[in-house]
């Protein structure tokens, strides 16, 4: 019988919002939340002071000043928050080569092997964390377990500046007692569609059979179905593929003139032509997504015979998407441009130093400096 992997899932704590609170000593203690306080701005991090009262990422920032009133608002400084994820990943490759980032402040690691020899993963874990606050002085939650599932679900169980494990055989106990919101791939859509069916808890979902999960959530269903029993057979891949990449903004006011809007799509494009450029990638597919002013949402997408190779032909394309709704039959809030199905892999351990589009999406209003790419 093949021996449980030994897998941790390192989450940092408030990462945007605590690289703030420490390098400005003057926000240490006070609900802080990076982004812009703009009328049409969102919360990108918010601290854990904040998130006392209710701020959370991707809040509207009024919705949050409402919740808040003494709410602290901070510019994203992407370039410090990527200078920060080098010195983590540099600290998690003395480990092991088996790392595979989700973004810039979270990982998973397949120690099960380790470099340094250490017996168990928790004392791996451990070490870790105390690694990475002393090098950067920030915290980190850690969770410990034998599949990646159970390790993710584990790093959120002592937060901040915690960890937990689940050992071999407890997994199946452990994901009953959790509200099914918390497990990962069950989204707010799937959780609302969930409860209309009376699957509340892990428990509940474990009661329902593979056919009757496969009926309600289709494809999804033997996911649905394996998670309930602590089961996922994912490995920790260092060379996960980007599916697609694109870049979005949500206006100052609501825009209605085509020029208006045909304007900042070419900006988008400019974005994600860049972020081509400098990873080489290229791809067949253009989406463009607008949000109307009942935030409604609609995409178009076109894919083309051949991958796009100049700026000017994904300008082309996008500028073709945005018009086939107009003229516009309600004001626009947000438009956004993604690329998908690329000529090649594109591998995210690759870039996990770099700056991705859609790892650090932030709506910024148009009004305010363009948020990095």
């Amino acid at each position: 019988m093949t021996a449980p992997r030994k897998i941790i899932h390192i989450d940092m704590d408030a990462f945007y919002a605590s690289v703030e609170q420490r390098d400005n000593p003057h926000l240490k203690g006070k609900p802080v939340a990076v982004g812009h306080g703009a009328r049409r701005g969102v919360v990108a991090a918010a601290s854990y002071e904040a998130r006392q009262f209710g701020v959370r990422s991707a809040m509207p920032s009024t919705t949050a000043l409402r919740q808040c009133p003494q709410l602290i608002f901070v510019p994203p400084r992407f370039e410090v928050y990527k200078a920060v994820s080098r010195q983590i990943h540099a600290i998690f490759a003395d480990y092991t080569d088996l790392i595979e980032p989700l973004s810039l402040d979270e990982a998973y690691l397949d120690v099960t092997e380790n470099r340094r020899n250490i017996a168990t993963a928790t004392d791996t874990a451990r070490e870790i964390r105390a690694r990475i606050l002393q090098t950067t002085g920030l915290t980190a939650s850690a969770g410990v377990s034998y599949n990646k599932f159970l390790a993710k679900l584990a790093s959120d169980q002592r937060k901040p500046n915690g960890q937990f494990v689940v050992a071999p055989g407890k997994g199946e106990a452990f994901v009953q007692t959790l509200p099914i919101g918390r497990f990962y791939g069950v989204g707010q859509v799937t959780e609302t569609k969930m409860k209309r069916l009376g699957i509340h808890t892990g428990e509940d979902l474990h009661r329902q059979s593979l056919v009757f999960l496969q009926q309600h959530f289709g494809k999804s269903g033997p996911w649905y179905y394996a998670i309930a029993r602590g089961e996922d057979h994912r490995r920790v891949n260092p060379d996960r593929v980007r599916k697609s990449s694109g870049s979005e903004t949500t206006f100052d006011s609501d825009l209605t003139d085509p020029l208006a809007i045909e304007a900042e799509v070419q900006t988008l494009t400019d974005k994600v032509w860049a972020w081509c450029e400098k990873t080489g990638a290229r791809a067949r597919t253009v989406t463009v997504k607008i949000k109307w002013t009942d935030f409604q949402q609609a995409t178009r997408s076109r894919s083309l015979p051949a991958p796009i190779t100049d700026a000017q032909t994904l300008a082309s394309a996008s500028l073709g998407l945005i018009r086939s709704v107009f003229p516009p039959r309600l004001g626009v809030r947000l438009v956004g441009v993604t690329l998908s199905n690329f000529e090649q892999a594109v591998s995210l351990k690759a870039e996990q130093m770099g700056l991705s589009l859609d790892d650090l999406s932030v709506t910024c209003p148009v009004a305010k400096t363009p948020c990095p790419a």
